[in-house]
């Protein structure tokens, strides 16, 4: 697998990543989402760097220009229903792709620590030939992207497959690692420590969909 750690140098994205961690800012459920969403418009760009272009001639008011644009077939698919501020952030850059969206949790069978992904919902198109853009803001044990990689390519197998977080941990990097194909770019924001007992990422930020939207039952 191809990593690609985004935060290593100092830039913008550092300021909007500690706003997101910050227990003083993160409360304001509208600018983390807006921090979330500009995030994802940074990784956009980072990540468009990697994608194929093609020469074209364009008509301006005073002349003919030669430059280039996006030669990809690209579909954003998140993860409900944290990865949707992050989703936006991407369709702000990449503005012509289609859209996917699949939910994923943890269900907790015995009541215990111990959970499965349960993977229950879908709405996506074939993703056949394309380039994949997986969006999802955490990236834990990586349970949950494995298994939704694993319902995606149910539809098609992608040209190339993208996963983009905002906050990962070494665990789950490595569980995607030897889980994935070794063709997938993986694109990370920043990268933590370590997961707690109850496998949430150390310092992380929290739960990012309680943040954006609110407590859940």
């Amino acid at each position: 697998m191809q990593i690609h750690y985004l935060s290593e140098n100092n830039s913008v994205l550092n300021h909007f990543l500690g706003q997101i961690r910050n227990i003083k800012v993160q409360n304001d459920s509208m600018r983390f989402r807006r921090n979330i969403e500009r995030i994802g418009e940074i990784m956009a760009y980072e990540i468009s760097k990697d994608l194929s272009y093609k020469n074209v001639e364009i008509e301006t008011p005073l002349g003919i220009k030669n430059t280039t644009e996006i030669d990809e077939k690209l579909i954003l698919c998140s993860i409900l229903r944290a990865g949707l501020p992050l989703h936006i952030g991407f369709l702000n850059y990449f503005d012509e792709a289609e859209n996917g969206f699949v939910s994923a949790s943890r269900h907790h069978p015995n009541n215990d620590d111990e959970f499965v992904i349960l993977v229950e919902y879908q709405a996506l198109s074939s993703i056949n030939n394309k380039t994949v853009l997986l969006i999802d803001p955490m990236l834990a044990t990586g349970q949950s992207i494995v298994a939704v990689y694993q319902k995606l390519i149910q539809n098609g197998a992608p040209k190339e497959m993208h996963l983009a977080v905002v906050i990962a941990a070494p665990e789950g990097v490595a569980y995607l690692e030897k889980h994935l194909p070794d063709s997938c770019h993986l694109w990370i924001a920043a990268l933590d420590s370590n997961l707690n007992e109850k496998n949430y990422i150390v310092p992380g930020l929290g739960d990012a969909g309680d943040l954006a939207y609110g407590n859940k039952l």
